[in-house]
């Protein structure tokens, strides 16, 4: 397998585009890449517009700041373009975010955006601009396997920056054509190099996950876009009792304890949400749990789509530890279509319909999918359970 961080390493003229956000990730790849010997041109893909955020000062901006990416870009003695992309966001990434709560499951906006916006946009950006590549500042890394003539998409070294999560529904021709140069960089370093620059990282907040939701949760911004989301119903206990009301269960997620609006004797949690029936099912902590689920919409790596079931490092949430798990592709004739049944070595809590899971194995995503359901730990396995949890002490 080839190392990508040799291309990064050699520019020699070829000409690159690099998306700035206007955060210190994107400033100091642009900057690295450049010291490398790269052509470099900067972009700045204007995804969404609050209307209230040209009256921000631009270091509280929650989407991407033109003026600073602008800024560096002139620092740095690069072109640098602002390319308005709000209608395509719209409809693949927001109007998705909506429609997903709508019928009972919780989005990963950040996921979709990078795929099928981001990167797309880039691509689109670099070949209209004659450029080589395009890069971002991404903590992760993508390397070449030689005998499977497809490219690998791997962790950062920093794993506590890494973003290969948000990264897995990357397409062959993406990976191709993209560089991270921070996928081999601590977060400390890159803190290091903007100094170096006099870039004010120190002003610059971390990017929000869904930078389109600012100063109102997700809740007001769905009842805003789909008034339809508010549609009252019950809340059930897991054998239908009756508990209370809601206000509509798209403004619930699977695992969600805080803002239930029911007082009980104990914790309770959103085990499951019932479209058909317009109910939230509350259950207890233990009740959370799963010992496997479906995956659709699947991804795959260097290796290829899935033939027979392999085991797996699965991450089911972006701050998730990964766990051990099997992966198994059920039959439907053609692999690239085939759903995965993923069972875990221990059962998990909060496994959330519409959220994704990412296989790894080592540092390298093997692929990658959408929860689609998940079975309950019930009956037998549920008496094993409490010397489950004493095993685990």
């Amino acid at each position: 397998m080839l190392d990508g961080i040799k291309r990064i390493r050699s520019g020699s003229g070829q000409r690159v585009v690099v998306g700035m956000s206007g955060g210190v990730d994107s400033a100091v790849t642009a900057a690295l890449l450049k010291e490398a010997g790269y052509d470099v041109i900067g972009v700045t893909l204007t995804l969404w517009q609050d209307e209230n955020e040209d009256e921000k000062a631009w270091q509280d901006r929650s989407c991407c700041k033109v003026g600073l990416a602008r800024h560096v870009a002139k620092e740095l003695d690069i072109p640098h373009h602002k390319v308005d992309i709000q209608k395509v966001f719209q409809a693949e990434v927001i109007d998705d975010f909506c429609d997903t709560y709508l019928i009972g499951e919780t989005p990963n906006p950040c996921v979709r955006c990078n795929a099928r916006v981001k990167f797309t946009q880039l691509l689109l950006s670099a070949r209209e601009l004659g450029a080589d590549y395009l890069a971002t500042g991404h903590y992760s890394r993508i390397r070449y396997d030689v005998e499977s003539k497809r490219y690998a998409l791997l962790k950062g070294i920093d794993l506590n920056k890494d973003q290969s999560y948000f990264l897995y529904r990357l397409s062959q021709a993406q990976l191709a054509a993209t560089l991270f140069p921070l996928g081999e960089m601590c977060k400390e370093d890159v803190y290091k190099k903007a100094a170096e620059m006099g870039l004010p990282y120190e002003e610059i907040l971390e990017s929000q996950e869904v930078c389109f939701v600012t100063q109102k949760d997700y809740r007001a911004f769905l009842s805003e876009n789909r008034p339809e989301a508010k549609r009252p119903g019950e809340v059930v206990s897991p054998s239908g009792e009756v508990l209370g009301q809601h206000e509509g269960f798209s403004f619930y997620t699977v695992g969600q304890r805080r803002g239930l609006g029911i007082a009980m004797g104990e914790r309770r949690y959103v085990t499951k949400l019932v479209p058909a029936l317009n109910q939230v099912v509350l259950g207890t902590e233990d009740e959370l749990l799963c010992d496997s689920f479906i995956t659709k919409d699947l991804v795959w790596g260097a290796l290829g789509p899935l033939k027979t079931a392999c085991a797996v490092q699965a991450r089911i949430r972006h701050r998730a530890e990964p766990v051990a798990a099997d992966i198994i592709p059920l039959e439907t004739g053609d692999p690239e279509l085939s759903d995965v049944d993923v069972r875990f070595h221990r059962p998990e809590r909060g496994v959330t319909p519409g959220q994704s899971v990412v296989f790894y194995q080592g540092d390298e995503v093997i692929g990658g999918g959408t929860i689609s359901k998940h079975k309950e730990i019930e009956g037998d396995d549920q008496k094993n359970l409490i010397q489950l949890k004493l095993d685990q002490v």
